[in-house]
């Protein structure tokens, strides 16, 4: 990579041109507050989710956003990450993201900061303004220039480019994600509603270089699993997960997406109006132009992906709903960012409406389109405040025998409501958010917290999963395990159990299975019970049960011999010898 980089760069030989225009817009050429803002989520998982303790698993669970009476969760959900996976997928992002919308907006109002040839960001010669040149006698860098007293002290602080620089862009990104949190819809985590917010930004100014800069955090995530894992050796195997969409905050994506392009609007109409923006003229990108951009990144970042839960891990997607509602959305984005600033009635325009009716007379398709856009920010955000108002009944206990781990409480359950999806009632085209859910049950009442941490069939497919729960800086874990045995053609019978300090602990047993063969007119059972499984065998309307013997050893009942070898267990009569149930197996440990 450097060998390649150092051939372009004497082809070119720049000689200062590749940094002299970022140098016009950023300090020293560098996105400061996206660094700092980087940073920020870094520490958050580091330090507040005890990502350093364990950097593949941190903890999750108190760290979404629950509800308006949950602050903690909505302080850091916007923050906070579900692993090392989704930090890392964010970051690349939030860097290339980062990089455009802080140009975009700039460390130096007006475009002030002058380069070494006196040339201007837009690739023009020009002298050296005289009140420069007053305050020293060699200004060769906008560092340097930024550095001056007598600049300082006539500029405001939001004009001082450090102040922009390491506080009001680091804070717009680090305040976007507390405030899009409350209006989450569901308990989500991440950084990816500023992400969203950050290309938003950017693909006002800059539609084009957005879409292509897309790629350029693709690069930064290669480069960055390359430098971890030069070399990888994997082999075809089996995983468990629900589909690539259903994983998507879809709702914080949009919210994200639409804040940024608002943000970005009304900074270019602050600009223009204002007249200090030499670029102004530039900045204004057409209507088909802003369409492309926005239906190609939406459809690149799968905002498509409309979809309902139906429960127990049933996913439903509308992707035509999907795809018609980001064609609507990049229309209005379009109409915000291309409009004309002329009435669309000049006849009946007036120069300063004074009344609701005189401004509606007045209206231009610029002013309609950014109606619009805040009328689509309003509909997206809308439906997550009733959720996020709605408290965990602290006498709603868990079913079984949970555990209690410092106001947490851990069960296994299934087929119960699930409060999180049916915490507020709502049934539409023959849909429901009363649903059920099967799984391992995390509540804590203080903490507004109520979740299927593990499913029925992640379980089912591991064998075991730990169960961190925590708050800022702490962290307990505990460790759930399915153990099970599958009956001859007759489903399986399993135990969940709950090992916390080496004590383990019976959450659930399911159903017995029988198997399908008959000894002698003799059925045989297997039964999960707490603390291990039972065999029974019925014949005459009788029975009579024994624990499942060890390895390599055996049982009689009713007259029919129960041997165990190791994974497997067989039924013996006289010269009759058949499997009747072996040890059920998990493929994500295989």
């Amino acid at each position: 990579m450097a060998v390649a980089v150092a051939v372009v760069y004497l082809t070119d030989r720049p000689r200062g041109a590749w940094t002299r225009r970022l140098r016009s817009h950023l300090l020293l050429g560098v996105p400061w507050g996206t660094l700092v803002a980087i940073a920020a989520v870094v520490a958050v998982y580091l330090f507040v989710q005890s990502g350093l303790e364990n950097p593949n698993r941190p903890v999750v669970i108190p760290f979404r956003s629950w509800s308006y009476f949950y602050p903690e969760g909505m302080l850091w959900s916007g923050l906070a990450h579900s692993g090392r996976g989704h930090l890392t997928g964010n970051l690349p992002s939030t860097l290339v993201a980062g990089g455009l919308a802080e140009y975009a907006f700039g460390h130096f109002p007006g475009g002030r900061a002058v380069d070494d040839g006196g040339e201007s960001d837009d690739g023009t010669l020009r002298g050296a303004l005289p009140s420069v040149r007053s305050l020293s006698r060699s200004l060769r860098s906008s560092a340097r220039e930024a550095l001056s007293r007598e600049s300082l002290s006539r500029e405001s602080l939001a004009e001082n480019p450090y102040v922009r620089a390491f506080v009001v862009v680091p804070g717009a990104m680090l305040s976007f994600a507390v405030l899009s949190s409350l209006f989450a819809l569901g308990p989500v985590i991440g950084f990816s509603g500023v992400v969203f917010a950050l290309w938003g930004f950017a693909l006002v100014f800059q539609p084009i270089a957005t879409i292509a800069a897309l790629t350029g955090s693709t690069l930064v995530g290669v480069t960055y699993e390359t430098l971890r894992n030069p070399v990888v050796v994997s082999e075809a195997s089996g995983s468990y997960g629900a589909p690539s969409w259903a994983n998507i905050a879809i709702q914080g994506h949009a919210i994200g997406l639409i804040g940024g392009i608002l943000a970005a609007v009304w900074l270019i109409r602050r600009r223009r109006s204002a007249e200090t923006e030499r670029t102004d003229s530039r900045s204004r990108t057409t209507a088909l132009v802003a369409f492309g951009a926005v239906l190609l990144f939406g459809a690149s970042r799968r905002l498509w992906a409309v979809y309902w839960y139906l429960g127990n891990e049933r996913y439903e997607m509308y992707r035509a709903i999907g795809l018609g509602l980001l064609a609507v959305l990049a229309a209005i984005v379009a109409l915000a960012v291309g409009g004309r600033d002329e009435p669309i009635r000049p006849e009946s325009a007036v120069p300063e409406p004074e009344s609701v009716r005189e401004g509606v007379r007045s209206a231009t398709p610029a002013a309609v389109g950014l109606l619009l856009l805040v009328s689509a920010l309003a509909v997206v955000a809308g439906p997550g405040i009733a959720p996020n108002l709605v408290a965990v009944d602290d006498d709603d206990d868990l079913p079984g025998d949970p555990i209690e781990v410092e106001g947490y409480q851990v069960t296994y359950a299934e087929n119960v409501e699930d409060r999180v999806v049916s915490v507020v009632d709502v049934e539409a085209f023959g849909r429901s958010t009363s649903v059920n859910t099967s799984g391992v049950i995390v509540s804590n009442a203080d903490r507004e917290i109520w979740t299927t941490a593990v499913s029925k069939g992640n379980l089912a497919f591991w064998g075991y999963r730990a169960i961190d729960v925590g708050g800022t800086g702490w962290r307990e874990t505990l460790w759930v395990q399915r153990t099970g045995w599958v009956a001859a053609n007759g489903g399986p019978t399993y135990r969940v159990d709950a090992v916390r300090n080496e004590t383990r602990s019976t959450l659930f047993t399911s159903e017995p299975a029988r198997a399908e063969p008959r000894i002698d007119g003799r059925n045989v059972t297997v039964a999960a019970v707490d603390g291990g499984f039972e065999l029974r065998v019925e014949s005459g309307g009788e029975s009579e049960t024994a624990p499942l013997p060890a390895a390599n050893e055996s049982v009689t009942l009713r007259g029919v011999t129960l041997v165990r070898e190791t994974d497997a267990v067989f039924a013996e009569r006289g010269e009759t010898r058949v499997r009747i149930a072996e040890r059920e197996r998990y493929e994500g440990r295989q």
